[in-house]
């Protein structure tokens, strides 16, 4: 249920997640988990993972693993593949177009693209068999191998403990997980790991981002018995829950961040809402603006707003989990967004202090079990009045159907609420995903009403 419900997401909002093959962020200041680099390892490549005794199998017929897991990365008919393509993309028309028009050359070997679209192993650190063109292979999740990890990765006393004392990647950890996807799904002050404005300009796809679903996109692994007795039983919801707490502090670090924060003598408008400038314009007498009013952000009439995505969420769970920090980060939140109206060195500061309540709520939420009555309230406060207005654009709007479809799916794979009741209300979701499958065609009101259909039917399963 989960990996083919995820699957007909993905291809039912095709342009919603075009941001796959994206780039962005700063590693959090005080998170647990540190984004891996090679640390005096060596990238060995896919060819050495390959193995029909290891991950090379054409079928999953492994005891302890699937086994098949390079079939899986390969695999051309799925979002699991796109790790893959990733190299291969830039050699296609977009990728060709968007490198002439920022003047870079070619795209497959321009270092602004190789960041993301390949494992971003340095010279120095490439074995004989790693190879650019694999794309974004097993260790650009799971951490550079050799000389570390390999070795007891197979020994027959492996254990997941022993392979990550050795430099692997402690994926089953939601923050570590986050911090390794957020590089390139959101970015990174690392050289190639930031996608900009002018990039976007170019023609990158928007950056989209949501840990849980993006996760199962690319999941290569069964969560059998074995799994949970070595790593533990994952938590969707916590893992969703995290993974915003992890984006917004990402944006906020990378907006602090001197060099990538601004362009220019501008501000980098990255980080901005896109449809607080992208509107329709006109000169007749009689035109009225689009804009719909958001009362979170206080800042003038005619300013762009920070992208609140992230914020949104956050505060939708920090109703549930922590009423008292939810007021904090409430109150953090519409102080940075003044801030920005006022000046570059107080929406700084401000970005501070809403970074530290969104570690706060990020370890509150590691220690919240996200029962079922929690996740139907968090449901509920996502689509009440009190965050609905909040959707006024089309940033917020995506995560907010995100939101709902990967928490009603948490339900269902923990037998909390029935497939068959979960399909019943598939045509629901659906329509919520249709009013943000095209940015310039979004409506609040039309996104909002959908929602609200969608939060009904859920409600009533409650």
């Amino acid at each position: 249920m989960r990996q083919s419900r995820y699957l007909s997401v993905f291809l039912g909002a095709a342009a919603l997640l075009a941001g796959f093959a994206a780039v962005l962020g700063l590693m959090p200041a005080r998170a647990v988990a540190t984004r891996q680099t090679s640390g005096g390892y060596t990238h060995v490549g896919v060819a050495s993972c390959s193995g029909s005794t290891c991950h090379g199998r054409a079928e999953a017929t492994g005891k302890i693993v699937r086994q098949d897991e390079l079939r899986i990365w390969q695999d051309e008919a799925s979002p699991s593949g796109a790790h893959s393509r990733a190299w291969r993309v830039l050699a296609e028309p977009r990728g060709k177009a968007i490198a002439r028009r920022l003047g870079i050359g070619e795209a497959t070997t321009a270092p602004m693209c190789l960041g993301c679209h390949t494992t971003p192993a340095p010279v120095g650190a490439r074995g004989p068999r790693f190879q650019v063109s694999d794309g974004v292979s097993c260790e650009g999740c799971h951490g550079a191998a050799g000389g570390g990890w390999l070795s007891s990765h197979y020994a027959v006393s492996a254990s997941h403990s022993a392979n990550v004392a050795r430099g692997m990647v402690p994926l089953d950890n939601p923050r570590a997980r986050a911090a390794q996807c957020l590089d390139c799904h959101f970015g990174s002050a690392d050289p190639g790991q930031f996608v900009n404005h002018r990039i976007m300009a170019a023609g990158h796809p928007r950056i989209s981002f949501e840990l849980d679903l993006f996760s199962t996109l690319q999941q290569h692994h069964d969560e059998d018995a074995d799994y949970v007795a070595r790593k533990g039983r994952t938590n969707s919801v916590q893992v969703w829950a995290i993974g915003q707490a992890m984006a917004l502090d990402r944006a906020l670090s990378l907006f602090s961040n001197p060099v990538r924060g601004t362009e220019g003598m501008f501000p980098e408008f990255y980080f901005f809402d896109c449809h607080t400038c992208h509107r329709r314009i006109s000169d007749n007498p009689t035109f009225e603006p689009t804009e719909v009013n958001n009362p979170a952000r206080q800042i003038p009439r005619g300013m762009p707003a920070f992208n609140d995505e992230n914020m949104i969420m956050l505060a939708a769970a920090a109703r549930v989990i922590s009423p008292q920090l939810a007021q904090r980060f409430d109150s953090d939140s519409r102080a940075f967004h003044q801030a920005i109206a006022t000046n570059r060195g107080a929406a700084v500061a401000d970005a501070a202090l809403l970074r530290e309540s969104a570690f706060a709520l990020s370890t509150a939420f590691a220690r919240t079990p996200f029962r079922r009555e929690q996740v139907f309230e968090i449901i509920g406060s996502i689509t009440s009045n009190a965050i609905e207005v909040r959707y006024t654009d089309y940033a917020g709007s995506v995560q907010a159907v995100m939101a709902t479809d990967t928490l009603l799916s948490a339900l269902v794979n923990s037998g909390q609420v029935s497939s068959q009741s979960a399909q019943a209300i598939r045509t629901d979701i659906n329509a919520a995903y249709r009013a943000v499958r095209d940015p310039n065609s979004y409506d609040p009101r039309e996104f909002q009403a959908s929602l609200g259909r969608a939060a009904n039917a859920i409600r009533k399963l409650r």
